[in-house]
């Protein structure tokens, strides 16, 4: 019983909202999302405040489980949503996909444009915040050139830009590195993946290895605190679903012959003019989407507005340099936006 009090308990759909304008927010439940419940959070100080609605990474690597350590400063001003894509984290738990059933861009970004709309219809706001990081990154992407009219802003962290630019300025960049630092180990191992395109779907993971160990070199790493995950997810089989999603989920992202829904990211094919202002904040040290892509990427952009914000000592995965630019561009870039 002390347990189950401890917990909030997941609210059904209809139990989402603000009984008065500037109530409390602290909902989280599963939403009946394009055909399947969608573990969605919303949490804030003031229900009169703007939604920003976060697109998660990975893809299948939820925040929700870490928002509060992460993100609870930010709740003074905004209401920020946290939801876990199909095929991750709470969702695949609720709505596991059936054996063989593909994840593809065109289908996850529809349901977080279905996730937006519903968030201004049920806590009446014209339009919310749109947020996304790394993977979620090129969703959020997709849902502001699909959907302009339901977002104030766009804000985009570790921007990933192009399947084969992204991907080729990251291995020449760790050639480069490797060489100048004598990582024998990590020289070998990207010689024996060799130059992208990569076929092998472990290609990916073991390069992601290298830029993980060399980013922890120069960047200040995260508080210990941030990854201790809220009590609603420690549970055995909440941590089971993750990881089963994880797997999942990067599964679809990488193909099993290279041909998985990352190798059809190409943005600036989806066209460079945007209804809606477009903010950047990018760690100078990101060796997954390097800082020269994501730079010319912005440059070629028209929108009513832009900015890209480059962080020192930050790398690919959230830090807290990272978040305090985050905060600051949307305080003082977006908040105004939404007067």
């Amino acid at each position: 019983m002390l347990l189950a009090a401890a917990i909030a308990l997941p609210l059904k759909a209809a139990a989402f909202g603000c009984a008065s304008p500037h109530d409390t927010v602290n909902q989280s439940g599963f939403v009946p999302i394009n055909g399947i419940e969608q573990w969605v959070t919303v949490k804030g100080d003031d229900c009169a405040n703007p939604i920003i609605l976060f697109v998660h990474g990975g893809p299948g690597n939820p925040l929700s489980p870490f928002s509060d350590a992460i993100f609870a400063p930010w709740r003074k001003q905004f209401t920020v949503v946290q939801y876990d894509q199909r095929g991750s984290g709470m969702t695949y738990g609720k709505s596991t996909p059936a054996d063989g059933t593909p994840l593809t861009i065109a289908q996850l970004r529809d349901d977080g444009n279905a996730v937006a709309a519903w968030l201004a219809a049920r806590y009446g706001k014209q339009k919310v915040i749109l947020w996304g990081s790394s993977w979620g990154s090129i969703l959020a992407v997709h849902m502001a050139k699909a959907r302009p009219e339901l977002f104030y802003a766009y804000v985009g962290t570790a921007q990933v830009v192009s399947y084969r630019d992204n991907q080729a300025a990251t291995y020449q960049y760790l050639l480069g590195l490797t060489k100048e630092k004598g990582d024998q180990a990590g020289a070998e191992v990207l010689q024996s993946v060799g130059a992208p395109p990569w076929s092998d779907p472990r290609s990916f993971g073991k390069v992601r290895k290298i830029i993980r160990r060399q980013e922890a070199l120069v960047t200040t790493p995260p508080p210990a605190v941030w990854w201790q995950a809220a009590p609603v997810y420690t549970s055995a089989r909440a941590q089971t679903d993750y990881e089963a999603g994880e797997d999942y989920s990067f599964l679809n992202f990488v193909g099993l012959h290279g041909d998985g829904m990352f190798s059809q990211v190409d943005l600036p094919k989806l066209g460079t003019d945007f209804a809606i202002p477009m903010f950047f904040v990018h760690g100078e040290h990101d060796m997954l989407s390097r800082p020269e892509v994501a730079q010319r990427y912005v440059a070629s952009l028209r929108a009513p507005a832009k900015d890209i914000v480059m962080v020192p000592k930050a790398g690919h995965d959230p830090n807290q340099p990272i978040v305090d630019a985050e905060y600051k561009v949307l305080v003082e870039r977006v908040l105004p936006l939404t007067k």
